[in-house]
């Protein structure tokens, strides 16, 4: 097996999820065959029961796997579809580590941290990168953690196998204090790295500006890397730019030579892309109003699809991030917009606040997308306004409303453990033939991601139908509502699933191109008056 392995030091946060998508659309772009997997040394099973204050996005994948947000990166950028298996969480290696001992499969053995859990963890990875000439492996949290360290010595391990190949990437931080960067940092974490056995073969120098020749000659001397495979990962404007930014430094050709790959030659395919991105030809305003707009990874799947919309289009998308809650005191904050967008969320915090912008974007015939939470604030409100149905609401919020129009799943009555209980992942949804879904997805039948425990209440459906509200699109046996149209508007739509977590680069979210040139034909009217 191949693997690269991509570590990081000084400070977390440097981008080694970026740079992990990055190598591996080149790699793919080269035709190999490539996927990748995320470590993450948390004690926590999965993601799915972490805030996102603390964590950002919950990503979910096609299985319902409840990952890590780099995870969503590495899709994005490979244009795949991957499965639980490429996510490894200490809470995950420690859980099968403990059945196998209650089960006897110790034979007795007293069991350890080295080898039982680091025998764990190299399955594990062995697993995932399975039938792939090359496994990209990003190891999260930073080199010195004592969360990582087991993982550390499991890949130490491994490359001393001789099936297999290794390379190892650093991402470190050079800072800059005036006209000077520092390479004090970088130097004193390769020193911790080479104290649990590891010699980097590449390092990723994440700076503000391109690393100077006297920084990378330093650096070099001081790690025992050469200048050639230091590569500087100074700061662009989107991550889209990466993958060129590490070609031209000749990541391809080290990464080749170290592997013995002969052929396949790279098909870049971002140029246009990438010049969308950096000189849009019209820009458009677009809210997205949330409650976790503090922690803006929280929504980092929608702020992608933007830049998906961007690179196919040519239309800019600057968002405005508006704070939910704060729309009870008024809706000033979104009157300057051209769209909105609701996207998910759990718990009754804010929900107010996103009544109150769906109801200014419906009444205003504002451009309008709501996602998950989003689809259901749109059905209360309706409920409430058109249908006057006083205190309607979702029995997540109020379990004793006198309407309630969203409810519990019935799967979910009686569940009491939160991780991994919800409807998860990809389902299939049958589009009702003459809607402008129908129009908009050219379909049939599409298959999208679901992370939710209520839905629309039958009982009211034929009363919301009344109203104007039309569910183009349902779960295949026509019980749950998946998409929300609302008669006469082109321009205002509704998913109970998430978009955002299958828009691709080369394959935009359909929903969110909608809301982006609604936004755009919204604001040429505008000026018009």
């Amino acid at each position: 097996m191949q693997y690269i392995v991509v570590t990081g030091g000084v400070v977390s946060g440097l981008g080694k999820g970026t740079i992990v998508s990055s190598l591996s659309y080149l790699l793919k772009n080269s035709g190999l065959n490539v996927t990748d997997i995320k470590i993450d040394p948390y004690l926590n099973f999965d993601a799915g029961t972490m805030s996102p204050y603390q964590h950002g996005e919950v990503f979910v994948l096609d299985d319902g796997g409840e990952v890590d947000l780099d995870l969503g990166n590495y899709e994005r950028f490979l244009d795949t579809n991957l499965t639980f298996k490429n996510s490894i969480t200490t809470g995950k290696v420690y859980k099968r580590v403990i059945e196998k001992e209650r089960k006897g499969d110790y034979l007795g053995s007293t069991v350890q941290i080295i080898p039982h859990i680091t025998d764990e963890i190299k399955h594990e990875i062995e697993d995932a990168a399975d039938g792939y000439d090359i496994a990209l492996i990003e190891v999260g949290g930073t080199v010195g953690d004592i969360e990582s360290m087991p993982f550390l010595e499991a890949l130490r391990q491994m490359r001393s196998m001789p099936k297999n190949q290794m390379i190892f990437g650093h991402v470190t931080l050079v800072p800059e204090i005036g006209d000077e960067q520092k390479t004090k940092p970088t130097q004193h974490g390769i020193r911790d790295l080479r104290s649990i056995g590891i010699q980097p073969d590449m390092l990723f120098c994440r700076s503000t500006n391109p690393l100077s020749k006297s920084a990378k000659e330093k650096i070099s001397l001081f790690t025992d890397v050469a200048e050639s495979e230091i590569i500087s990962a100074y700061d662009v404007m989107n991550a889209y730019f990466v993958p060129k930014l590490l070609m031209d430094q000749g990541i391809l050709d080290f990464i080749k030579g170290r592997f013995s790959i002969k052929g396949h030659e790279l098909k870049y395919t971002l140029d246009e892309f990438t010049k969308n991105l950096e000189n849009p030809k019209e820009r458009v305003k677009i809210a997205i109003v949330g409650k976790y707009i503090e922690m803006k990874d929280a929504y980092i799947s929608h702020r992608e699809a933007f830049s998906h919309v961007t690179g196919n289009t040519g239309i800019g998308v600057d968002i405005k991030w508006v704070d939910s809650d704060k729309l009870k005191n008024g809706t000033d904050s979104i009157k300057d917009v051209d769209g909105i967008l609701v996207p998910g969320g759990f718990g009754y915090r804010g929900v107010e606040g996103m009544i109150i912008a769906e109801r200014y974007a419906r009444e205003n015939n504002v451009p309008y997308l709501g996602i998950c939470l989003g689809f259901q604030v749109a059905v209360i409100e309706i409920s409430r306004n058109l249908l006057h149905l006083e205190g309607a609401n979702s029995t997540e919020f109020d379990k004793n409303t006198k309407y309630p129009v969203i409810d519990l799943l019935p799967e979910q009555e009686g569940i009491k453990d939160m991780g991994g209980t919800m409807r998860l992942g990809s389902k299939e949804i049958d589009i009702k033939e003459g809607t402008f879904a129908h129009g908009l997805y050219g379909a049939d039948k599409i298959y999208e991601r679901h992370r939710h425990r209520y839905e629309v209440n039958p009982k009211y459906i034929s009363k919301l139908n009344e109203a104007g509200v039309v569910f183009s699109g349902t779960d295949k046996e026509g019980v749950r509502m998946e998409i929300m149209e609302f008669l006469g508007r082109k321009d205002y739509i509704a998913t109970q699933f998430h978009a955002e977590l299958k828009s691709r680069p080369m394959n935009p979210s359909k929903v969110h191109i909608n809301l982006v040139k609604s936004a755009l034909e919204y604001q040429k009217a505008k000026l018009k008056l």
